[in-house]
């Protein structure tokens, strides 16, 4: 029984939700608080890791406090500081305006799911393989031949889906050169810092997680990697030519029997809306992981979506009031934030920049926590 209260709604919607990422169950402790029936589609068992920087920004902790989630209350590491070292080693270090705390997914999708089924939630562990919109209705398809039905679907499948296939999303079609690798490390790192290491072809965010563990992501160009051959020797032969990172990785003990890997990572513009399903999270749009904050824009993209579905609900607009009232206020919140990650990502990806940029922002710190806030937002109301 869904404990929360429940508001009289003009609309009483029952609500999908596709994929259990972080953003889909945010949406869903969201809406169950709002009153309305959500049922979840995950089609993996949990607890799982997942290829993520793991660091998120406390711009999200008035909103998730508001929905009684804290972190803190599952081990999560506070972090204060950023340091930041060019292919060659050259380090800068300052604080992070507002900070932020590092937790694995693992850890935290596993927690958020039990508040989603306390709250009320359905949980189906099933692939939805189509959805189909047809009398201001959506009909859902499922691999083991089941069918649902729901007033609206939210899509947060992440990344990279079967589903986006399905749905001839543009980006899907388009293949990227982008890879991400993750791997958890017992490792001796400042427990209060969160560091991105720039080498030939991408960059390594190192932090700490609960338990003592240390969270290594990596972004990497496909064919920086194919030089390589294998994991272990772009590691020798790449990674290892930033001091930093070669320090870490001859000291560092690998906690995964081998490291996590996904390709096709794409940065290009998506669709927010596609077949009139509302898209989250990473479906609705990726910023580049070197700005370590694509799990705060996650959130913040649950609640704007929340934040429309109950005004349409509550105010008795229409589907397409809908769909622009989600659509304005997530670019409003976000597209200077995207830009700034694609224009960040060439400098990085520059070893000439990143030393220059490095020399020049040692002598103008107040400038590089400009430079931070820009791909990081205020902290959210509620």
């Amino acid at each position: 029984m869904n404990d929360y209260l429940e508001p009289a709604l003009k609309k009483n919607l029952n609500i999908a939700v596709v994929g259990a990422g972080l953003s889909g169950l945010t949406a869903a402790i969201h809406l169950l608080r709002e009153g309305f029936q959500v049922q979840i589609f995950e089609k993996d068992d949990y607890p799982k890791h997942k290829v993520c920087g793991e660091y998120i920004s406390n711009e999200i902790l008035p909103y998730w406090n508001s929905l009684s989630i804290d972190p803190f209350d599952w081990s999560a590491v506070k972090i204060e500081e950023f340091e930041l070292t060019s292919f060659s080693g050259k380090s800068l270090k300052t604080g992070l305006p507002l900070g932020g705390f590092g937790i694995s997914r693992y850890n935290l999708d596993f927690r958020l799911a039990q508040l989603v089924r306390e709250k009320g939630g359905l949980w189906t562990q099933d692939t939805v393989e189509r959805i189909q919109f047809e009398n201001d209705a959506f009909e859902i398809y499922c691999r083991s031949g089941k069918q649902f039905s729901s007033d609206l679907v939210i899509g947060s499948f992440g990344k990279r889906s079967v589903l986006d296939a399905a749905l001839s999303r543009k980006f899907f079609s388009n293949k990227t050169p982008w890879m991400g690798i993750k791997a958890h490390y017992k490792a001796d790192v400042p427990v209060n810092r969160v560091s991105l290491h720039a080498f030939n072809g991408g960059y390594c965010g190192i932090s700490k997680v609960e338990k003592e563990r240390v969270n290594v992501c990596y972004l990497t160009h496909l064919d920086a990697f194919k030089s390589s051959g294998n994991l272990k020797g772009f590691q020798e032969v790449v990674l290892n030519k930033n001091p930093y990172l070669k320090s870490f990785f001859d000291e560092a003990q690998p906690l995964f029997e081998k490291p996590l890997s996904i390709s096709q990572i794409s940065f290009q513009p998506k669709e927010l809306i596609n077949n009139h399903i509302l898209m989250c999270g990473d479906s609705a749009g990726l910023i580049h992981p070197l700005c370590g904050n694509g799990m705060a824009m996650a959130v913040h993209s649950a609640k704007i979506l929340s934040e429309s579905i109950t005004a349409y609900a509550t105010q008795s607009q229409s589907r397409e009031w809908l769909e622009k009232t989600y659509t304005n206020n997530w670019q409003s919140a976000f597209s200077s934030r995207l830009q700034a990650g694609r224009v960040l990502q060439r400098v990085l990806q520059n070893e000439t920049a990143t030393n220059l940029g490095i020399k020049s922002l040692r002598l103008m710190p107040g400038v590089l926590r400009k430079i931070i806030s820009l791909t990081h937002g205020k902290p959210l109301e509620v």
